[in-house]
Formats: C-alpha cells, structure tokens, sequence
C-alpha cells in the first residue's frame, strides 16, 4: 500500500466531530440511539475526608483488586497498584458467571478486608445505570460473550457471592460505574477545570462527561438530583464517516457486525486487525493488539519496511479520531455552557499513553489536533490532560462513598 488510505484531513475530522455531536445530543434525547448517553445515577462525593472501600476493576483483558483507604482526603492504595490478574480466560466459549465470579474472589480473599463494608466496581462493559448505583449489563464488547449474565445486575449478584463465599466479607453496598465514569470521577481533584471528560484508549474505548440534569430530556423522572450527571456515552459505538474499506473488512469478520465501528477503527484490541487486512496475503500471529503494532513501529529495523509505514498510518488516525471524538463532545458541552475555557482530559489505557519512539507519541497526536479543531470551531478552550496513576481505581472508590 502506497497511498495513505488512513490519512485524514481538517475537513474529515471536522465532519468526525459534528457528526459525533449531533449523535450525543440524540443519545441526550432518545434511549437506544447509536451513541447511547447512560446517565450514571451516582453524585459523586467530590471531599470525601475519611473511608474505606474494595474497589475492582474488570477491563478487556486484566482485572484487578484492592482496597482505597482516604485519609485526610487523600486516597491510599492497598497494595499500591492493586493485584492484578490476565482474565483472558473470559473470552473462551463456556466461560459462565459463576467462573467469573470465583475468579474475582481468588483475588479479593488476598486482601484485608477488615472495616470494608463497600464495593466500587468498575465495568468496563456497556451497561445501563440503575438509581440504586448498581447497572444492567446491556451487551458484551472486547470478545467477552458471557450470556447468562445479559439483561442481569452487575453487582448486586457479585455482592451476594462475596459475601456467601468469602469468610471475611461483610459487604452491604455496591456502586458499579464504567471505567470512563471512573475516570471522571478522578479527574474531579482539578477544581480549576469548568468541564471534565473522562476517556478510554485501550483495548477498547469510550468517554463519560457531566451534562447538566435539564439538558437530558431520557433522565429517569424518578431521580430528584439537579445540577451535573454522570454520562457514559458508549461512544465505541460511534459510526463515523470517513471510515475505509479496510474498516470494512475488519467489521465483516467481527463477531460483533456492523457495531462498535468507532472502537474498530481505534482501539488496542483493532488495529493489528487493520494491519493484518491490509497485508491479507502475509502471515501474522494470531493475536496481534496495538503492543505488537507499536513494537513494529519502534524497532523499524527488525520489520519490513512497508509494515513500519502502515502501522504509523494506523495509529496515527486512531488518534486523530480520538481527538475529533472529544472535540465533537466539546462542541457539545459549550453548546450548554459557554463559559468553559479549560476541560479536564482523564485519560486511562495502555494505547492513549504509548510511545512511538521516531514520531509523535499518541497522547501528543490526540492533544495537538484536538487543539487545531478547537481553534477551527473557533473556540477559545484549553484541554489539561493530568498524569494520575490508578484513576481507575480511586474513582471506583469515589464512587463507593458517595
């Protein structure tokens, strides 16, 4: 491939981030539209001084556990990074919630316990908010396909099995939030900020932001509480235009057709997919993520020249997308409030923070055009991006004590 197919220009992205804000504000309005805008019914507690929580986080391929402990106002992790486990073990066919459920408690019987009434944890699944704090799993992303488990509580169920299962526990609330969600929450420490979004560039992606209550025409009429709303936009599910036949192609031999098309054209688990389909003739390993991808980009010596080429293409348009996707919502949240000059940018995922070792690293690709396509909306707003280590977990705890 000679011509830079993936190439795109201020004019697509431009028309990336309006279509985007024109489908958030429809998932503002109607439940079920592409972009789906899932209140999250939790007002986070943005001084908590003193408390304690377990705090698990379930991604696309690891899960991790530990406790949060504030003192003072500041969170303490126990142990610092949480334990970890490869999960990948969920993507295989007869994998059923009780399996996952032993496998979450293995790794929480390793902690202390002791004190720990509450449960912050982070899914990072599409699904649907309940007023309790709890959520309804909506459907399985990642190549996770775990069926008994559609249409059921996250939490409450997982809850009940730590309690029956584990000698130590106690458990008597659960709080169940997206990862994006988690990481707004994190981001809350930036008082400066008029505006936060939080972000997810892994193995899979997606952005949560606060919407006023009045500017969410679906908010459950039964939930009083004014003012700012959680929402997770389940933006992997953005179509955007400007996608390629090699998208396509990627889409076709999915096992999830013609959804997630924005998350496959982005996302860890998708680009060596987009690589493979360019070279369909070559041979390749069987799993090959944005790592192996990243890895062909910065030992360019050890590759072929042409896939060094490709691969840059590649990841450089993931992050191009990425940044037309949060211009897109910024358009948005100024449409509400005009005042906003600075955004909060959390950002988690291995993608987001990756480095390319002979160009500009990803997290610098997303910064500098999301700043262009402001400056061509003529917007005069400053996005932050914090370094926060484990913003995952201190905002499922957070969330927890709220």
């Amino acid at each position: 491939m000679k011509k830079n197919i993936f190439d795109l220009g201020t004019k697509e992205l431009k028309e990336i981030a309006l279509s985007l804000e024109t489908k958030v504000n429809e998932g503002l309005e109607k439940d079920m539209m592409e972009v789906q805008c899932l209140p999250t019914y939790i007002n986070p507690n943005k001084s908590i001084e003193q408390g304690k929580a377990l705090v698990l986080d379930l991604g696309g391929t690891n899960y991790r556990a530990a406790i949060v402990d504030f003192i003072d106002g500041n969170p303490v992790i126990h142990p610092e990074n949480g334990f970890k486990k490869d999960l990948s073990v969920m993507k295989e066919a007869g994998f059923t919630r009780e399996n996952l459920f032993q496998e979450i408690a293995d790794l929480i019987s390793e902690l202390n316990l002791e004190g720990v009434k509450s449960i912050g944890y982070c899914f990072s699944y599409p699904a649907e908010p309940t007023l309790t704090g709890d959520a309804k799993l909506l459907r399985w992303t990642k190549g996770v396909n775990i069926e008994e488990m559609l249409d059921e509580l996250v939490g409450e169920p997982l809850m009940k099995y730590l309690n029956e299962n584990l000698e130590q526990a106690n458990f008597t609330g659960v709080k169940v939030i997206n990862d994006t969600i988690a990481s707004l929450f994190s981001g809350l420490t930036d008082r400066d900020a008029q505006a936060h979004i939080g972000l997810i560039v892994g193995t899979g992606t997606n952005m949560a932001t606060f919407i006023k209550s009045d500017r969410i025409a679906k908010l459950n009429p039964a939930y009083t509480q004014k003012g700012l709303i959680p929402i997770n936009l389940e933006s992997g599910n953005f179509y955007p235009p400007h996608l390629t036949v090699i998208d396509d192609k990627v889409d076709a031999c999915s096992d999830s057709k013609g959804r997630q098309r924005f998350e496959k054209g982005v996302s860890g688990m998708y680009l060596g997919e987009i690589l493979k389909s360019v070279f369909p003739c070559d041979k390749f390993e069987e799993k090959f993520d944005a790592q192996k991808l990243t890895g062909i980009m910065n030992f360019p010596d050890i590759h072929r020249k042409r896939y060094v080429r490709v691969s840059r293409w590649i990841y450089q348009r993931s992050a191009k997308l990425v940044a037309a996707s949060l211009a897109g919502l910024i358009l948005v949240l100024h449409s509400h409030d005009k005042s906003i000059k600075k955004v909060c940018l959390t950002a988690e995922g291995s993608l987001f923070w990756s480095r390319d070792c002979h160009d500009k690293n990803y997290k610098d690709i997303v910064l500098d055009e999301l700043h262009k396509l402001l400056a061509e909306f003529g917007l005069d707003i400053q996005v932050h991006i914090p370094v926060m280590a484990n913003a995952n977990l201190t905002g499922s705890a957070v969330a927890a004590l709220s």
